[in-house]
């Protein structure tokens, strides 16, 4: 019995270096990981590909950018895409009503929507692999605390609605503090996907107007979703009461 208690501290021990040793590459792979994201694609793109930031800095550029494209268009709108959610180079709403622009809605639709998804997806779970310490030193520590207080609340099904459905309000620090808090992916993702709908769709619609020459009609869209988010703020309470209802059913789905 005795003689057995030293290959059993030996296996123990082994045990525990293969752990220690485990942990050291897991942490140097997350550091490398980070870096590309936060530094070398960026850095790329900016030094060796700076006509796709300046492509989308106004309608014709976008339109010349993609005409040089033309038969790979739609498959680098759609890597762009889900690029601008993983690292935030290129914004939403422009990219939407690029996609508007240049394939038409249902199109675009298709294109715009998958991205996102993917993107979100991408950016979710890149948030749990590298963990807190990582999003900290991307976001900042106050804002990813404050921002996975509120996820985790009880209002925080209708917060991250709000933040996909309003324009104009960064979502990148959502998506990847999602990733860190207690909601699931499921729930996450079809509050995100819907919440981003209305603007998505309002984007899309007009870039098609505006390649059409329906200006007019392209501005009625616009006051339409102005007006629209002005009652959604005025019924906020009402809408916040459902999603959490809805919430609860979903969580019991899953």
């Amino acid at each position: 019995m005795t003689d057995r208690l030293p290959d059993n501290d030996r296996i123990d021990e082994k045990k525990a270096a293969r752990r220690r040793t485990f942990k050291k590459v897991m942490a140097v792979l997350k550091l490398l990981l980070l870096l590309i994201i936060v530094v070398a694609i960026p850095a790329y793109i900016y030094f060796f590909h700076r006509d796709i930031i300046q492509g989308f800095s106004s309608l014709e550029d976008v339109e010349n950018f993609f005409m040089q494209y033309r038969h790979q268009s739609m498959l680098i709108y759609f890597g762009l895409q889900i690029l601008q959610i993983v690292i935030c180079i290129l914004p939403g709403q422009t990219m939407q009503f690029a996609a508007g622009y240049l394939f038409h809605f249902w199109i675009g639709l298709g294109i715009a929507a998958s991205g996102a998804f993917i993107g979100t997806v991408i950016a979710y779970y890149l948030a749990r692999i590298l963990g807190r310490d990582a999003m900290h030193m991307i976001f900042g520590e106050e804002k990813i605390n404050d921002m996975l207080q509120k996820i985790n609340s009880k209002k925080g099904v209708a917060i991250v609605f709000l933040i996909y459905l309003i324009p104009g309000i960064p979502k990148d620090l959502c998506t990847y503090a999602a990733g860190l808090s207690e909601m699931k992916l499921k729930p996450f993702l079809i509050l995100s996907m819907v919440g981003r709908a209305p603007g998505m769709i309002g984007s899309l619609i007009m870039g098609q107007q505006v390649n059409m020459g329906g200006y007019m009609s392209a501005g009625i869209i616009a006051g339409c979703f102005v007006v629209m988010f002005i009652i959604g703020i005025l019924f906020r309470k009402q809408v916040t009461n459902f999603l959490d209802g809805l919430y609860v059913k979903l969580q019991k789905m899953m």
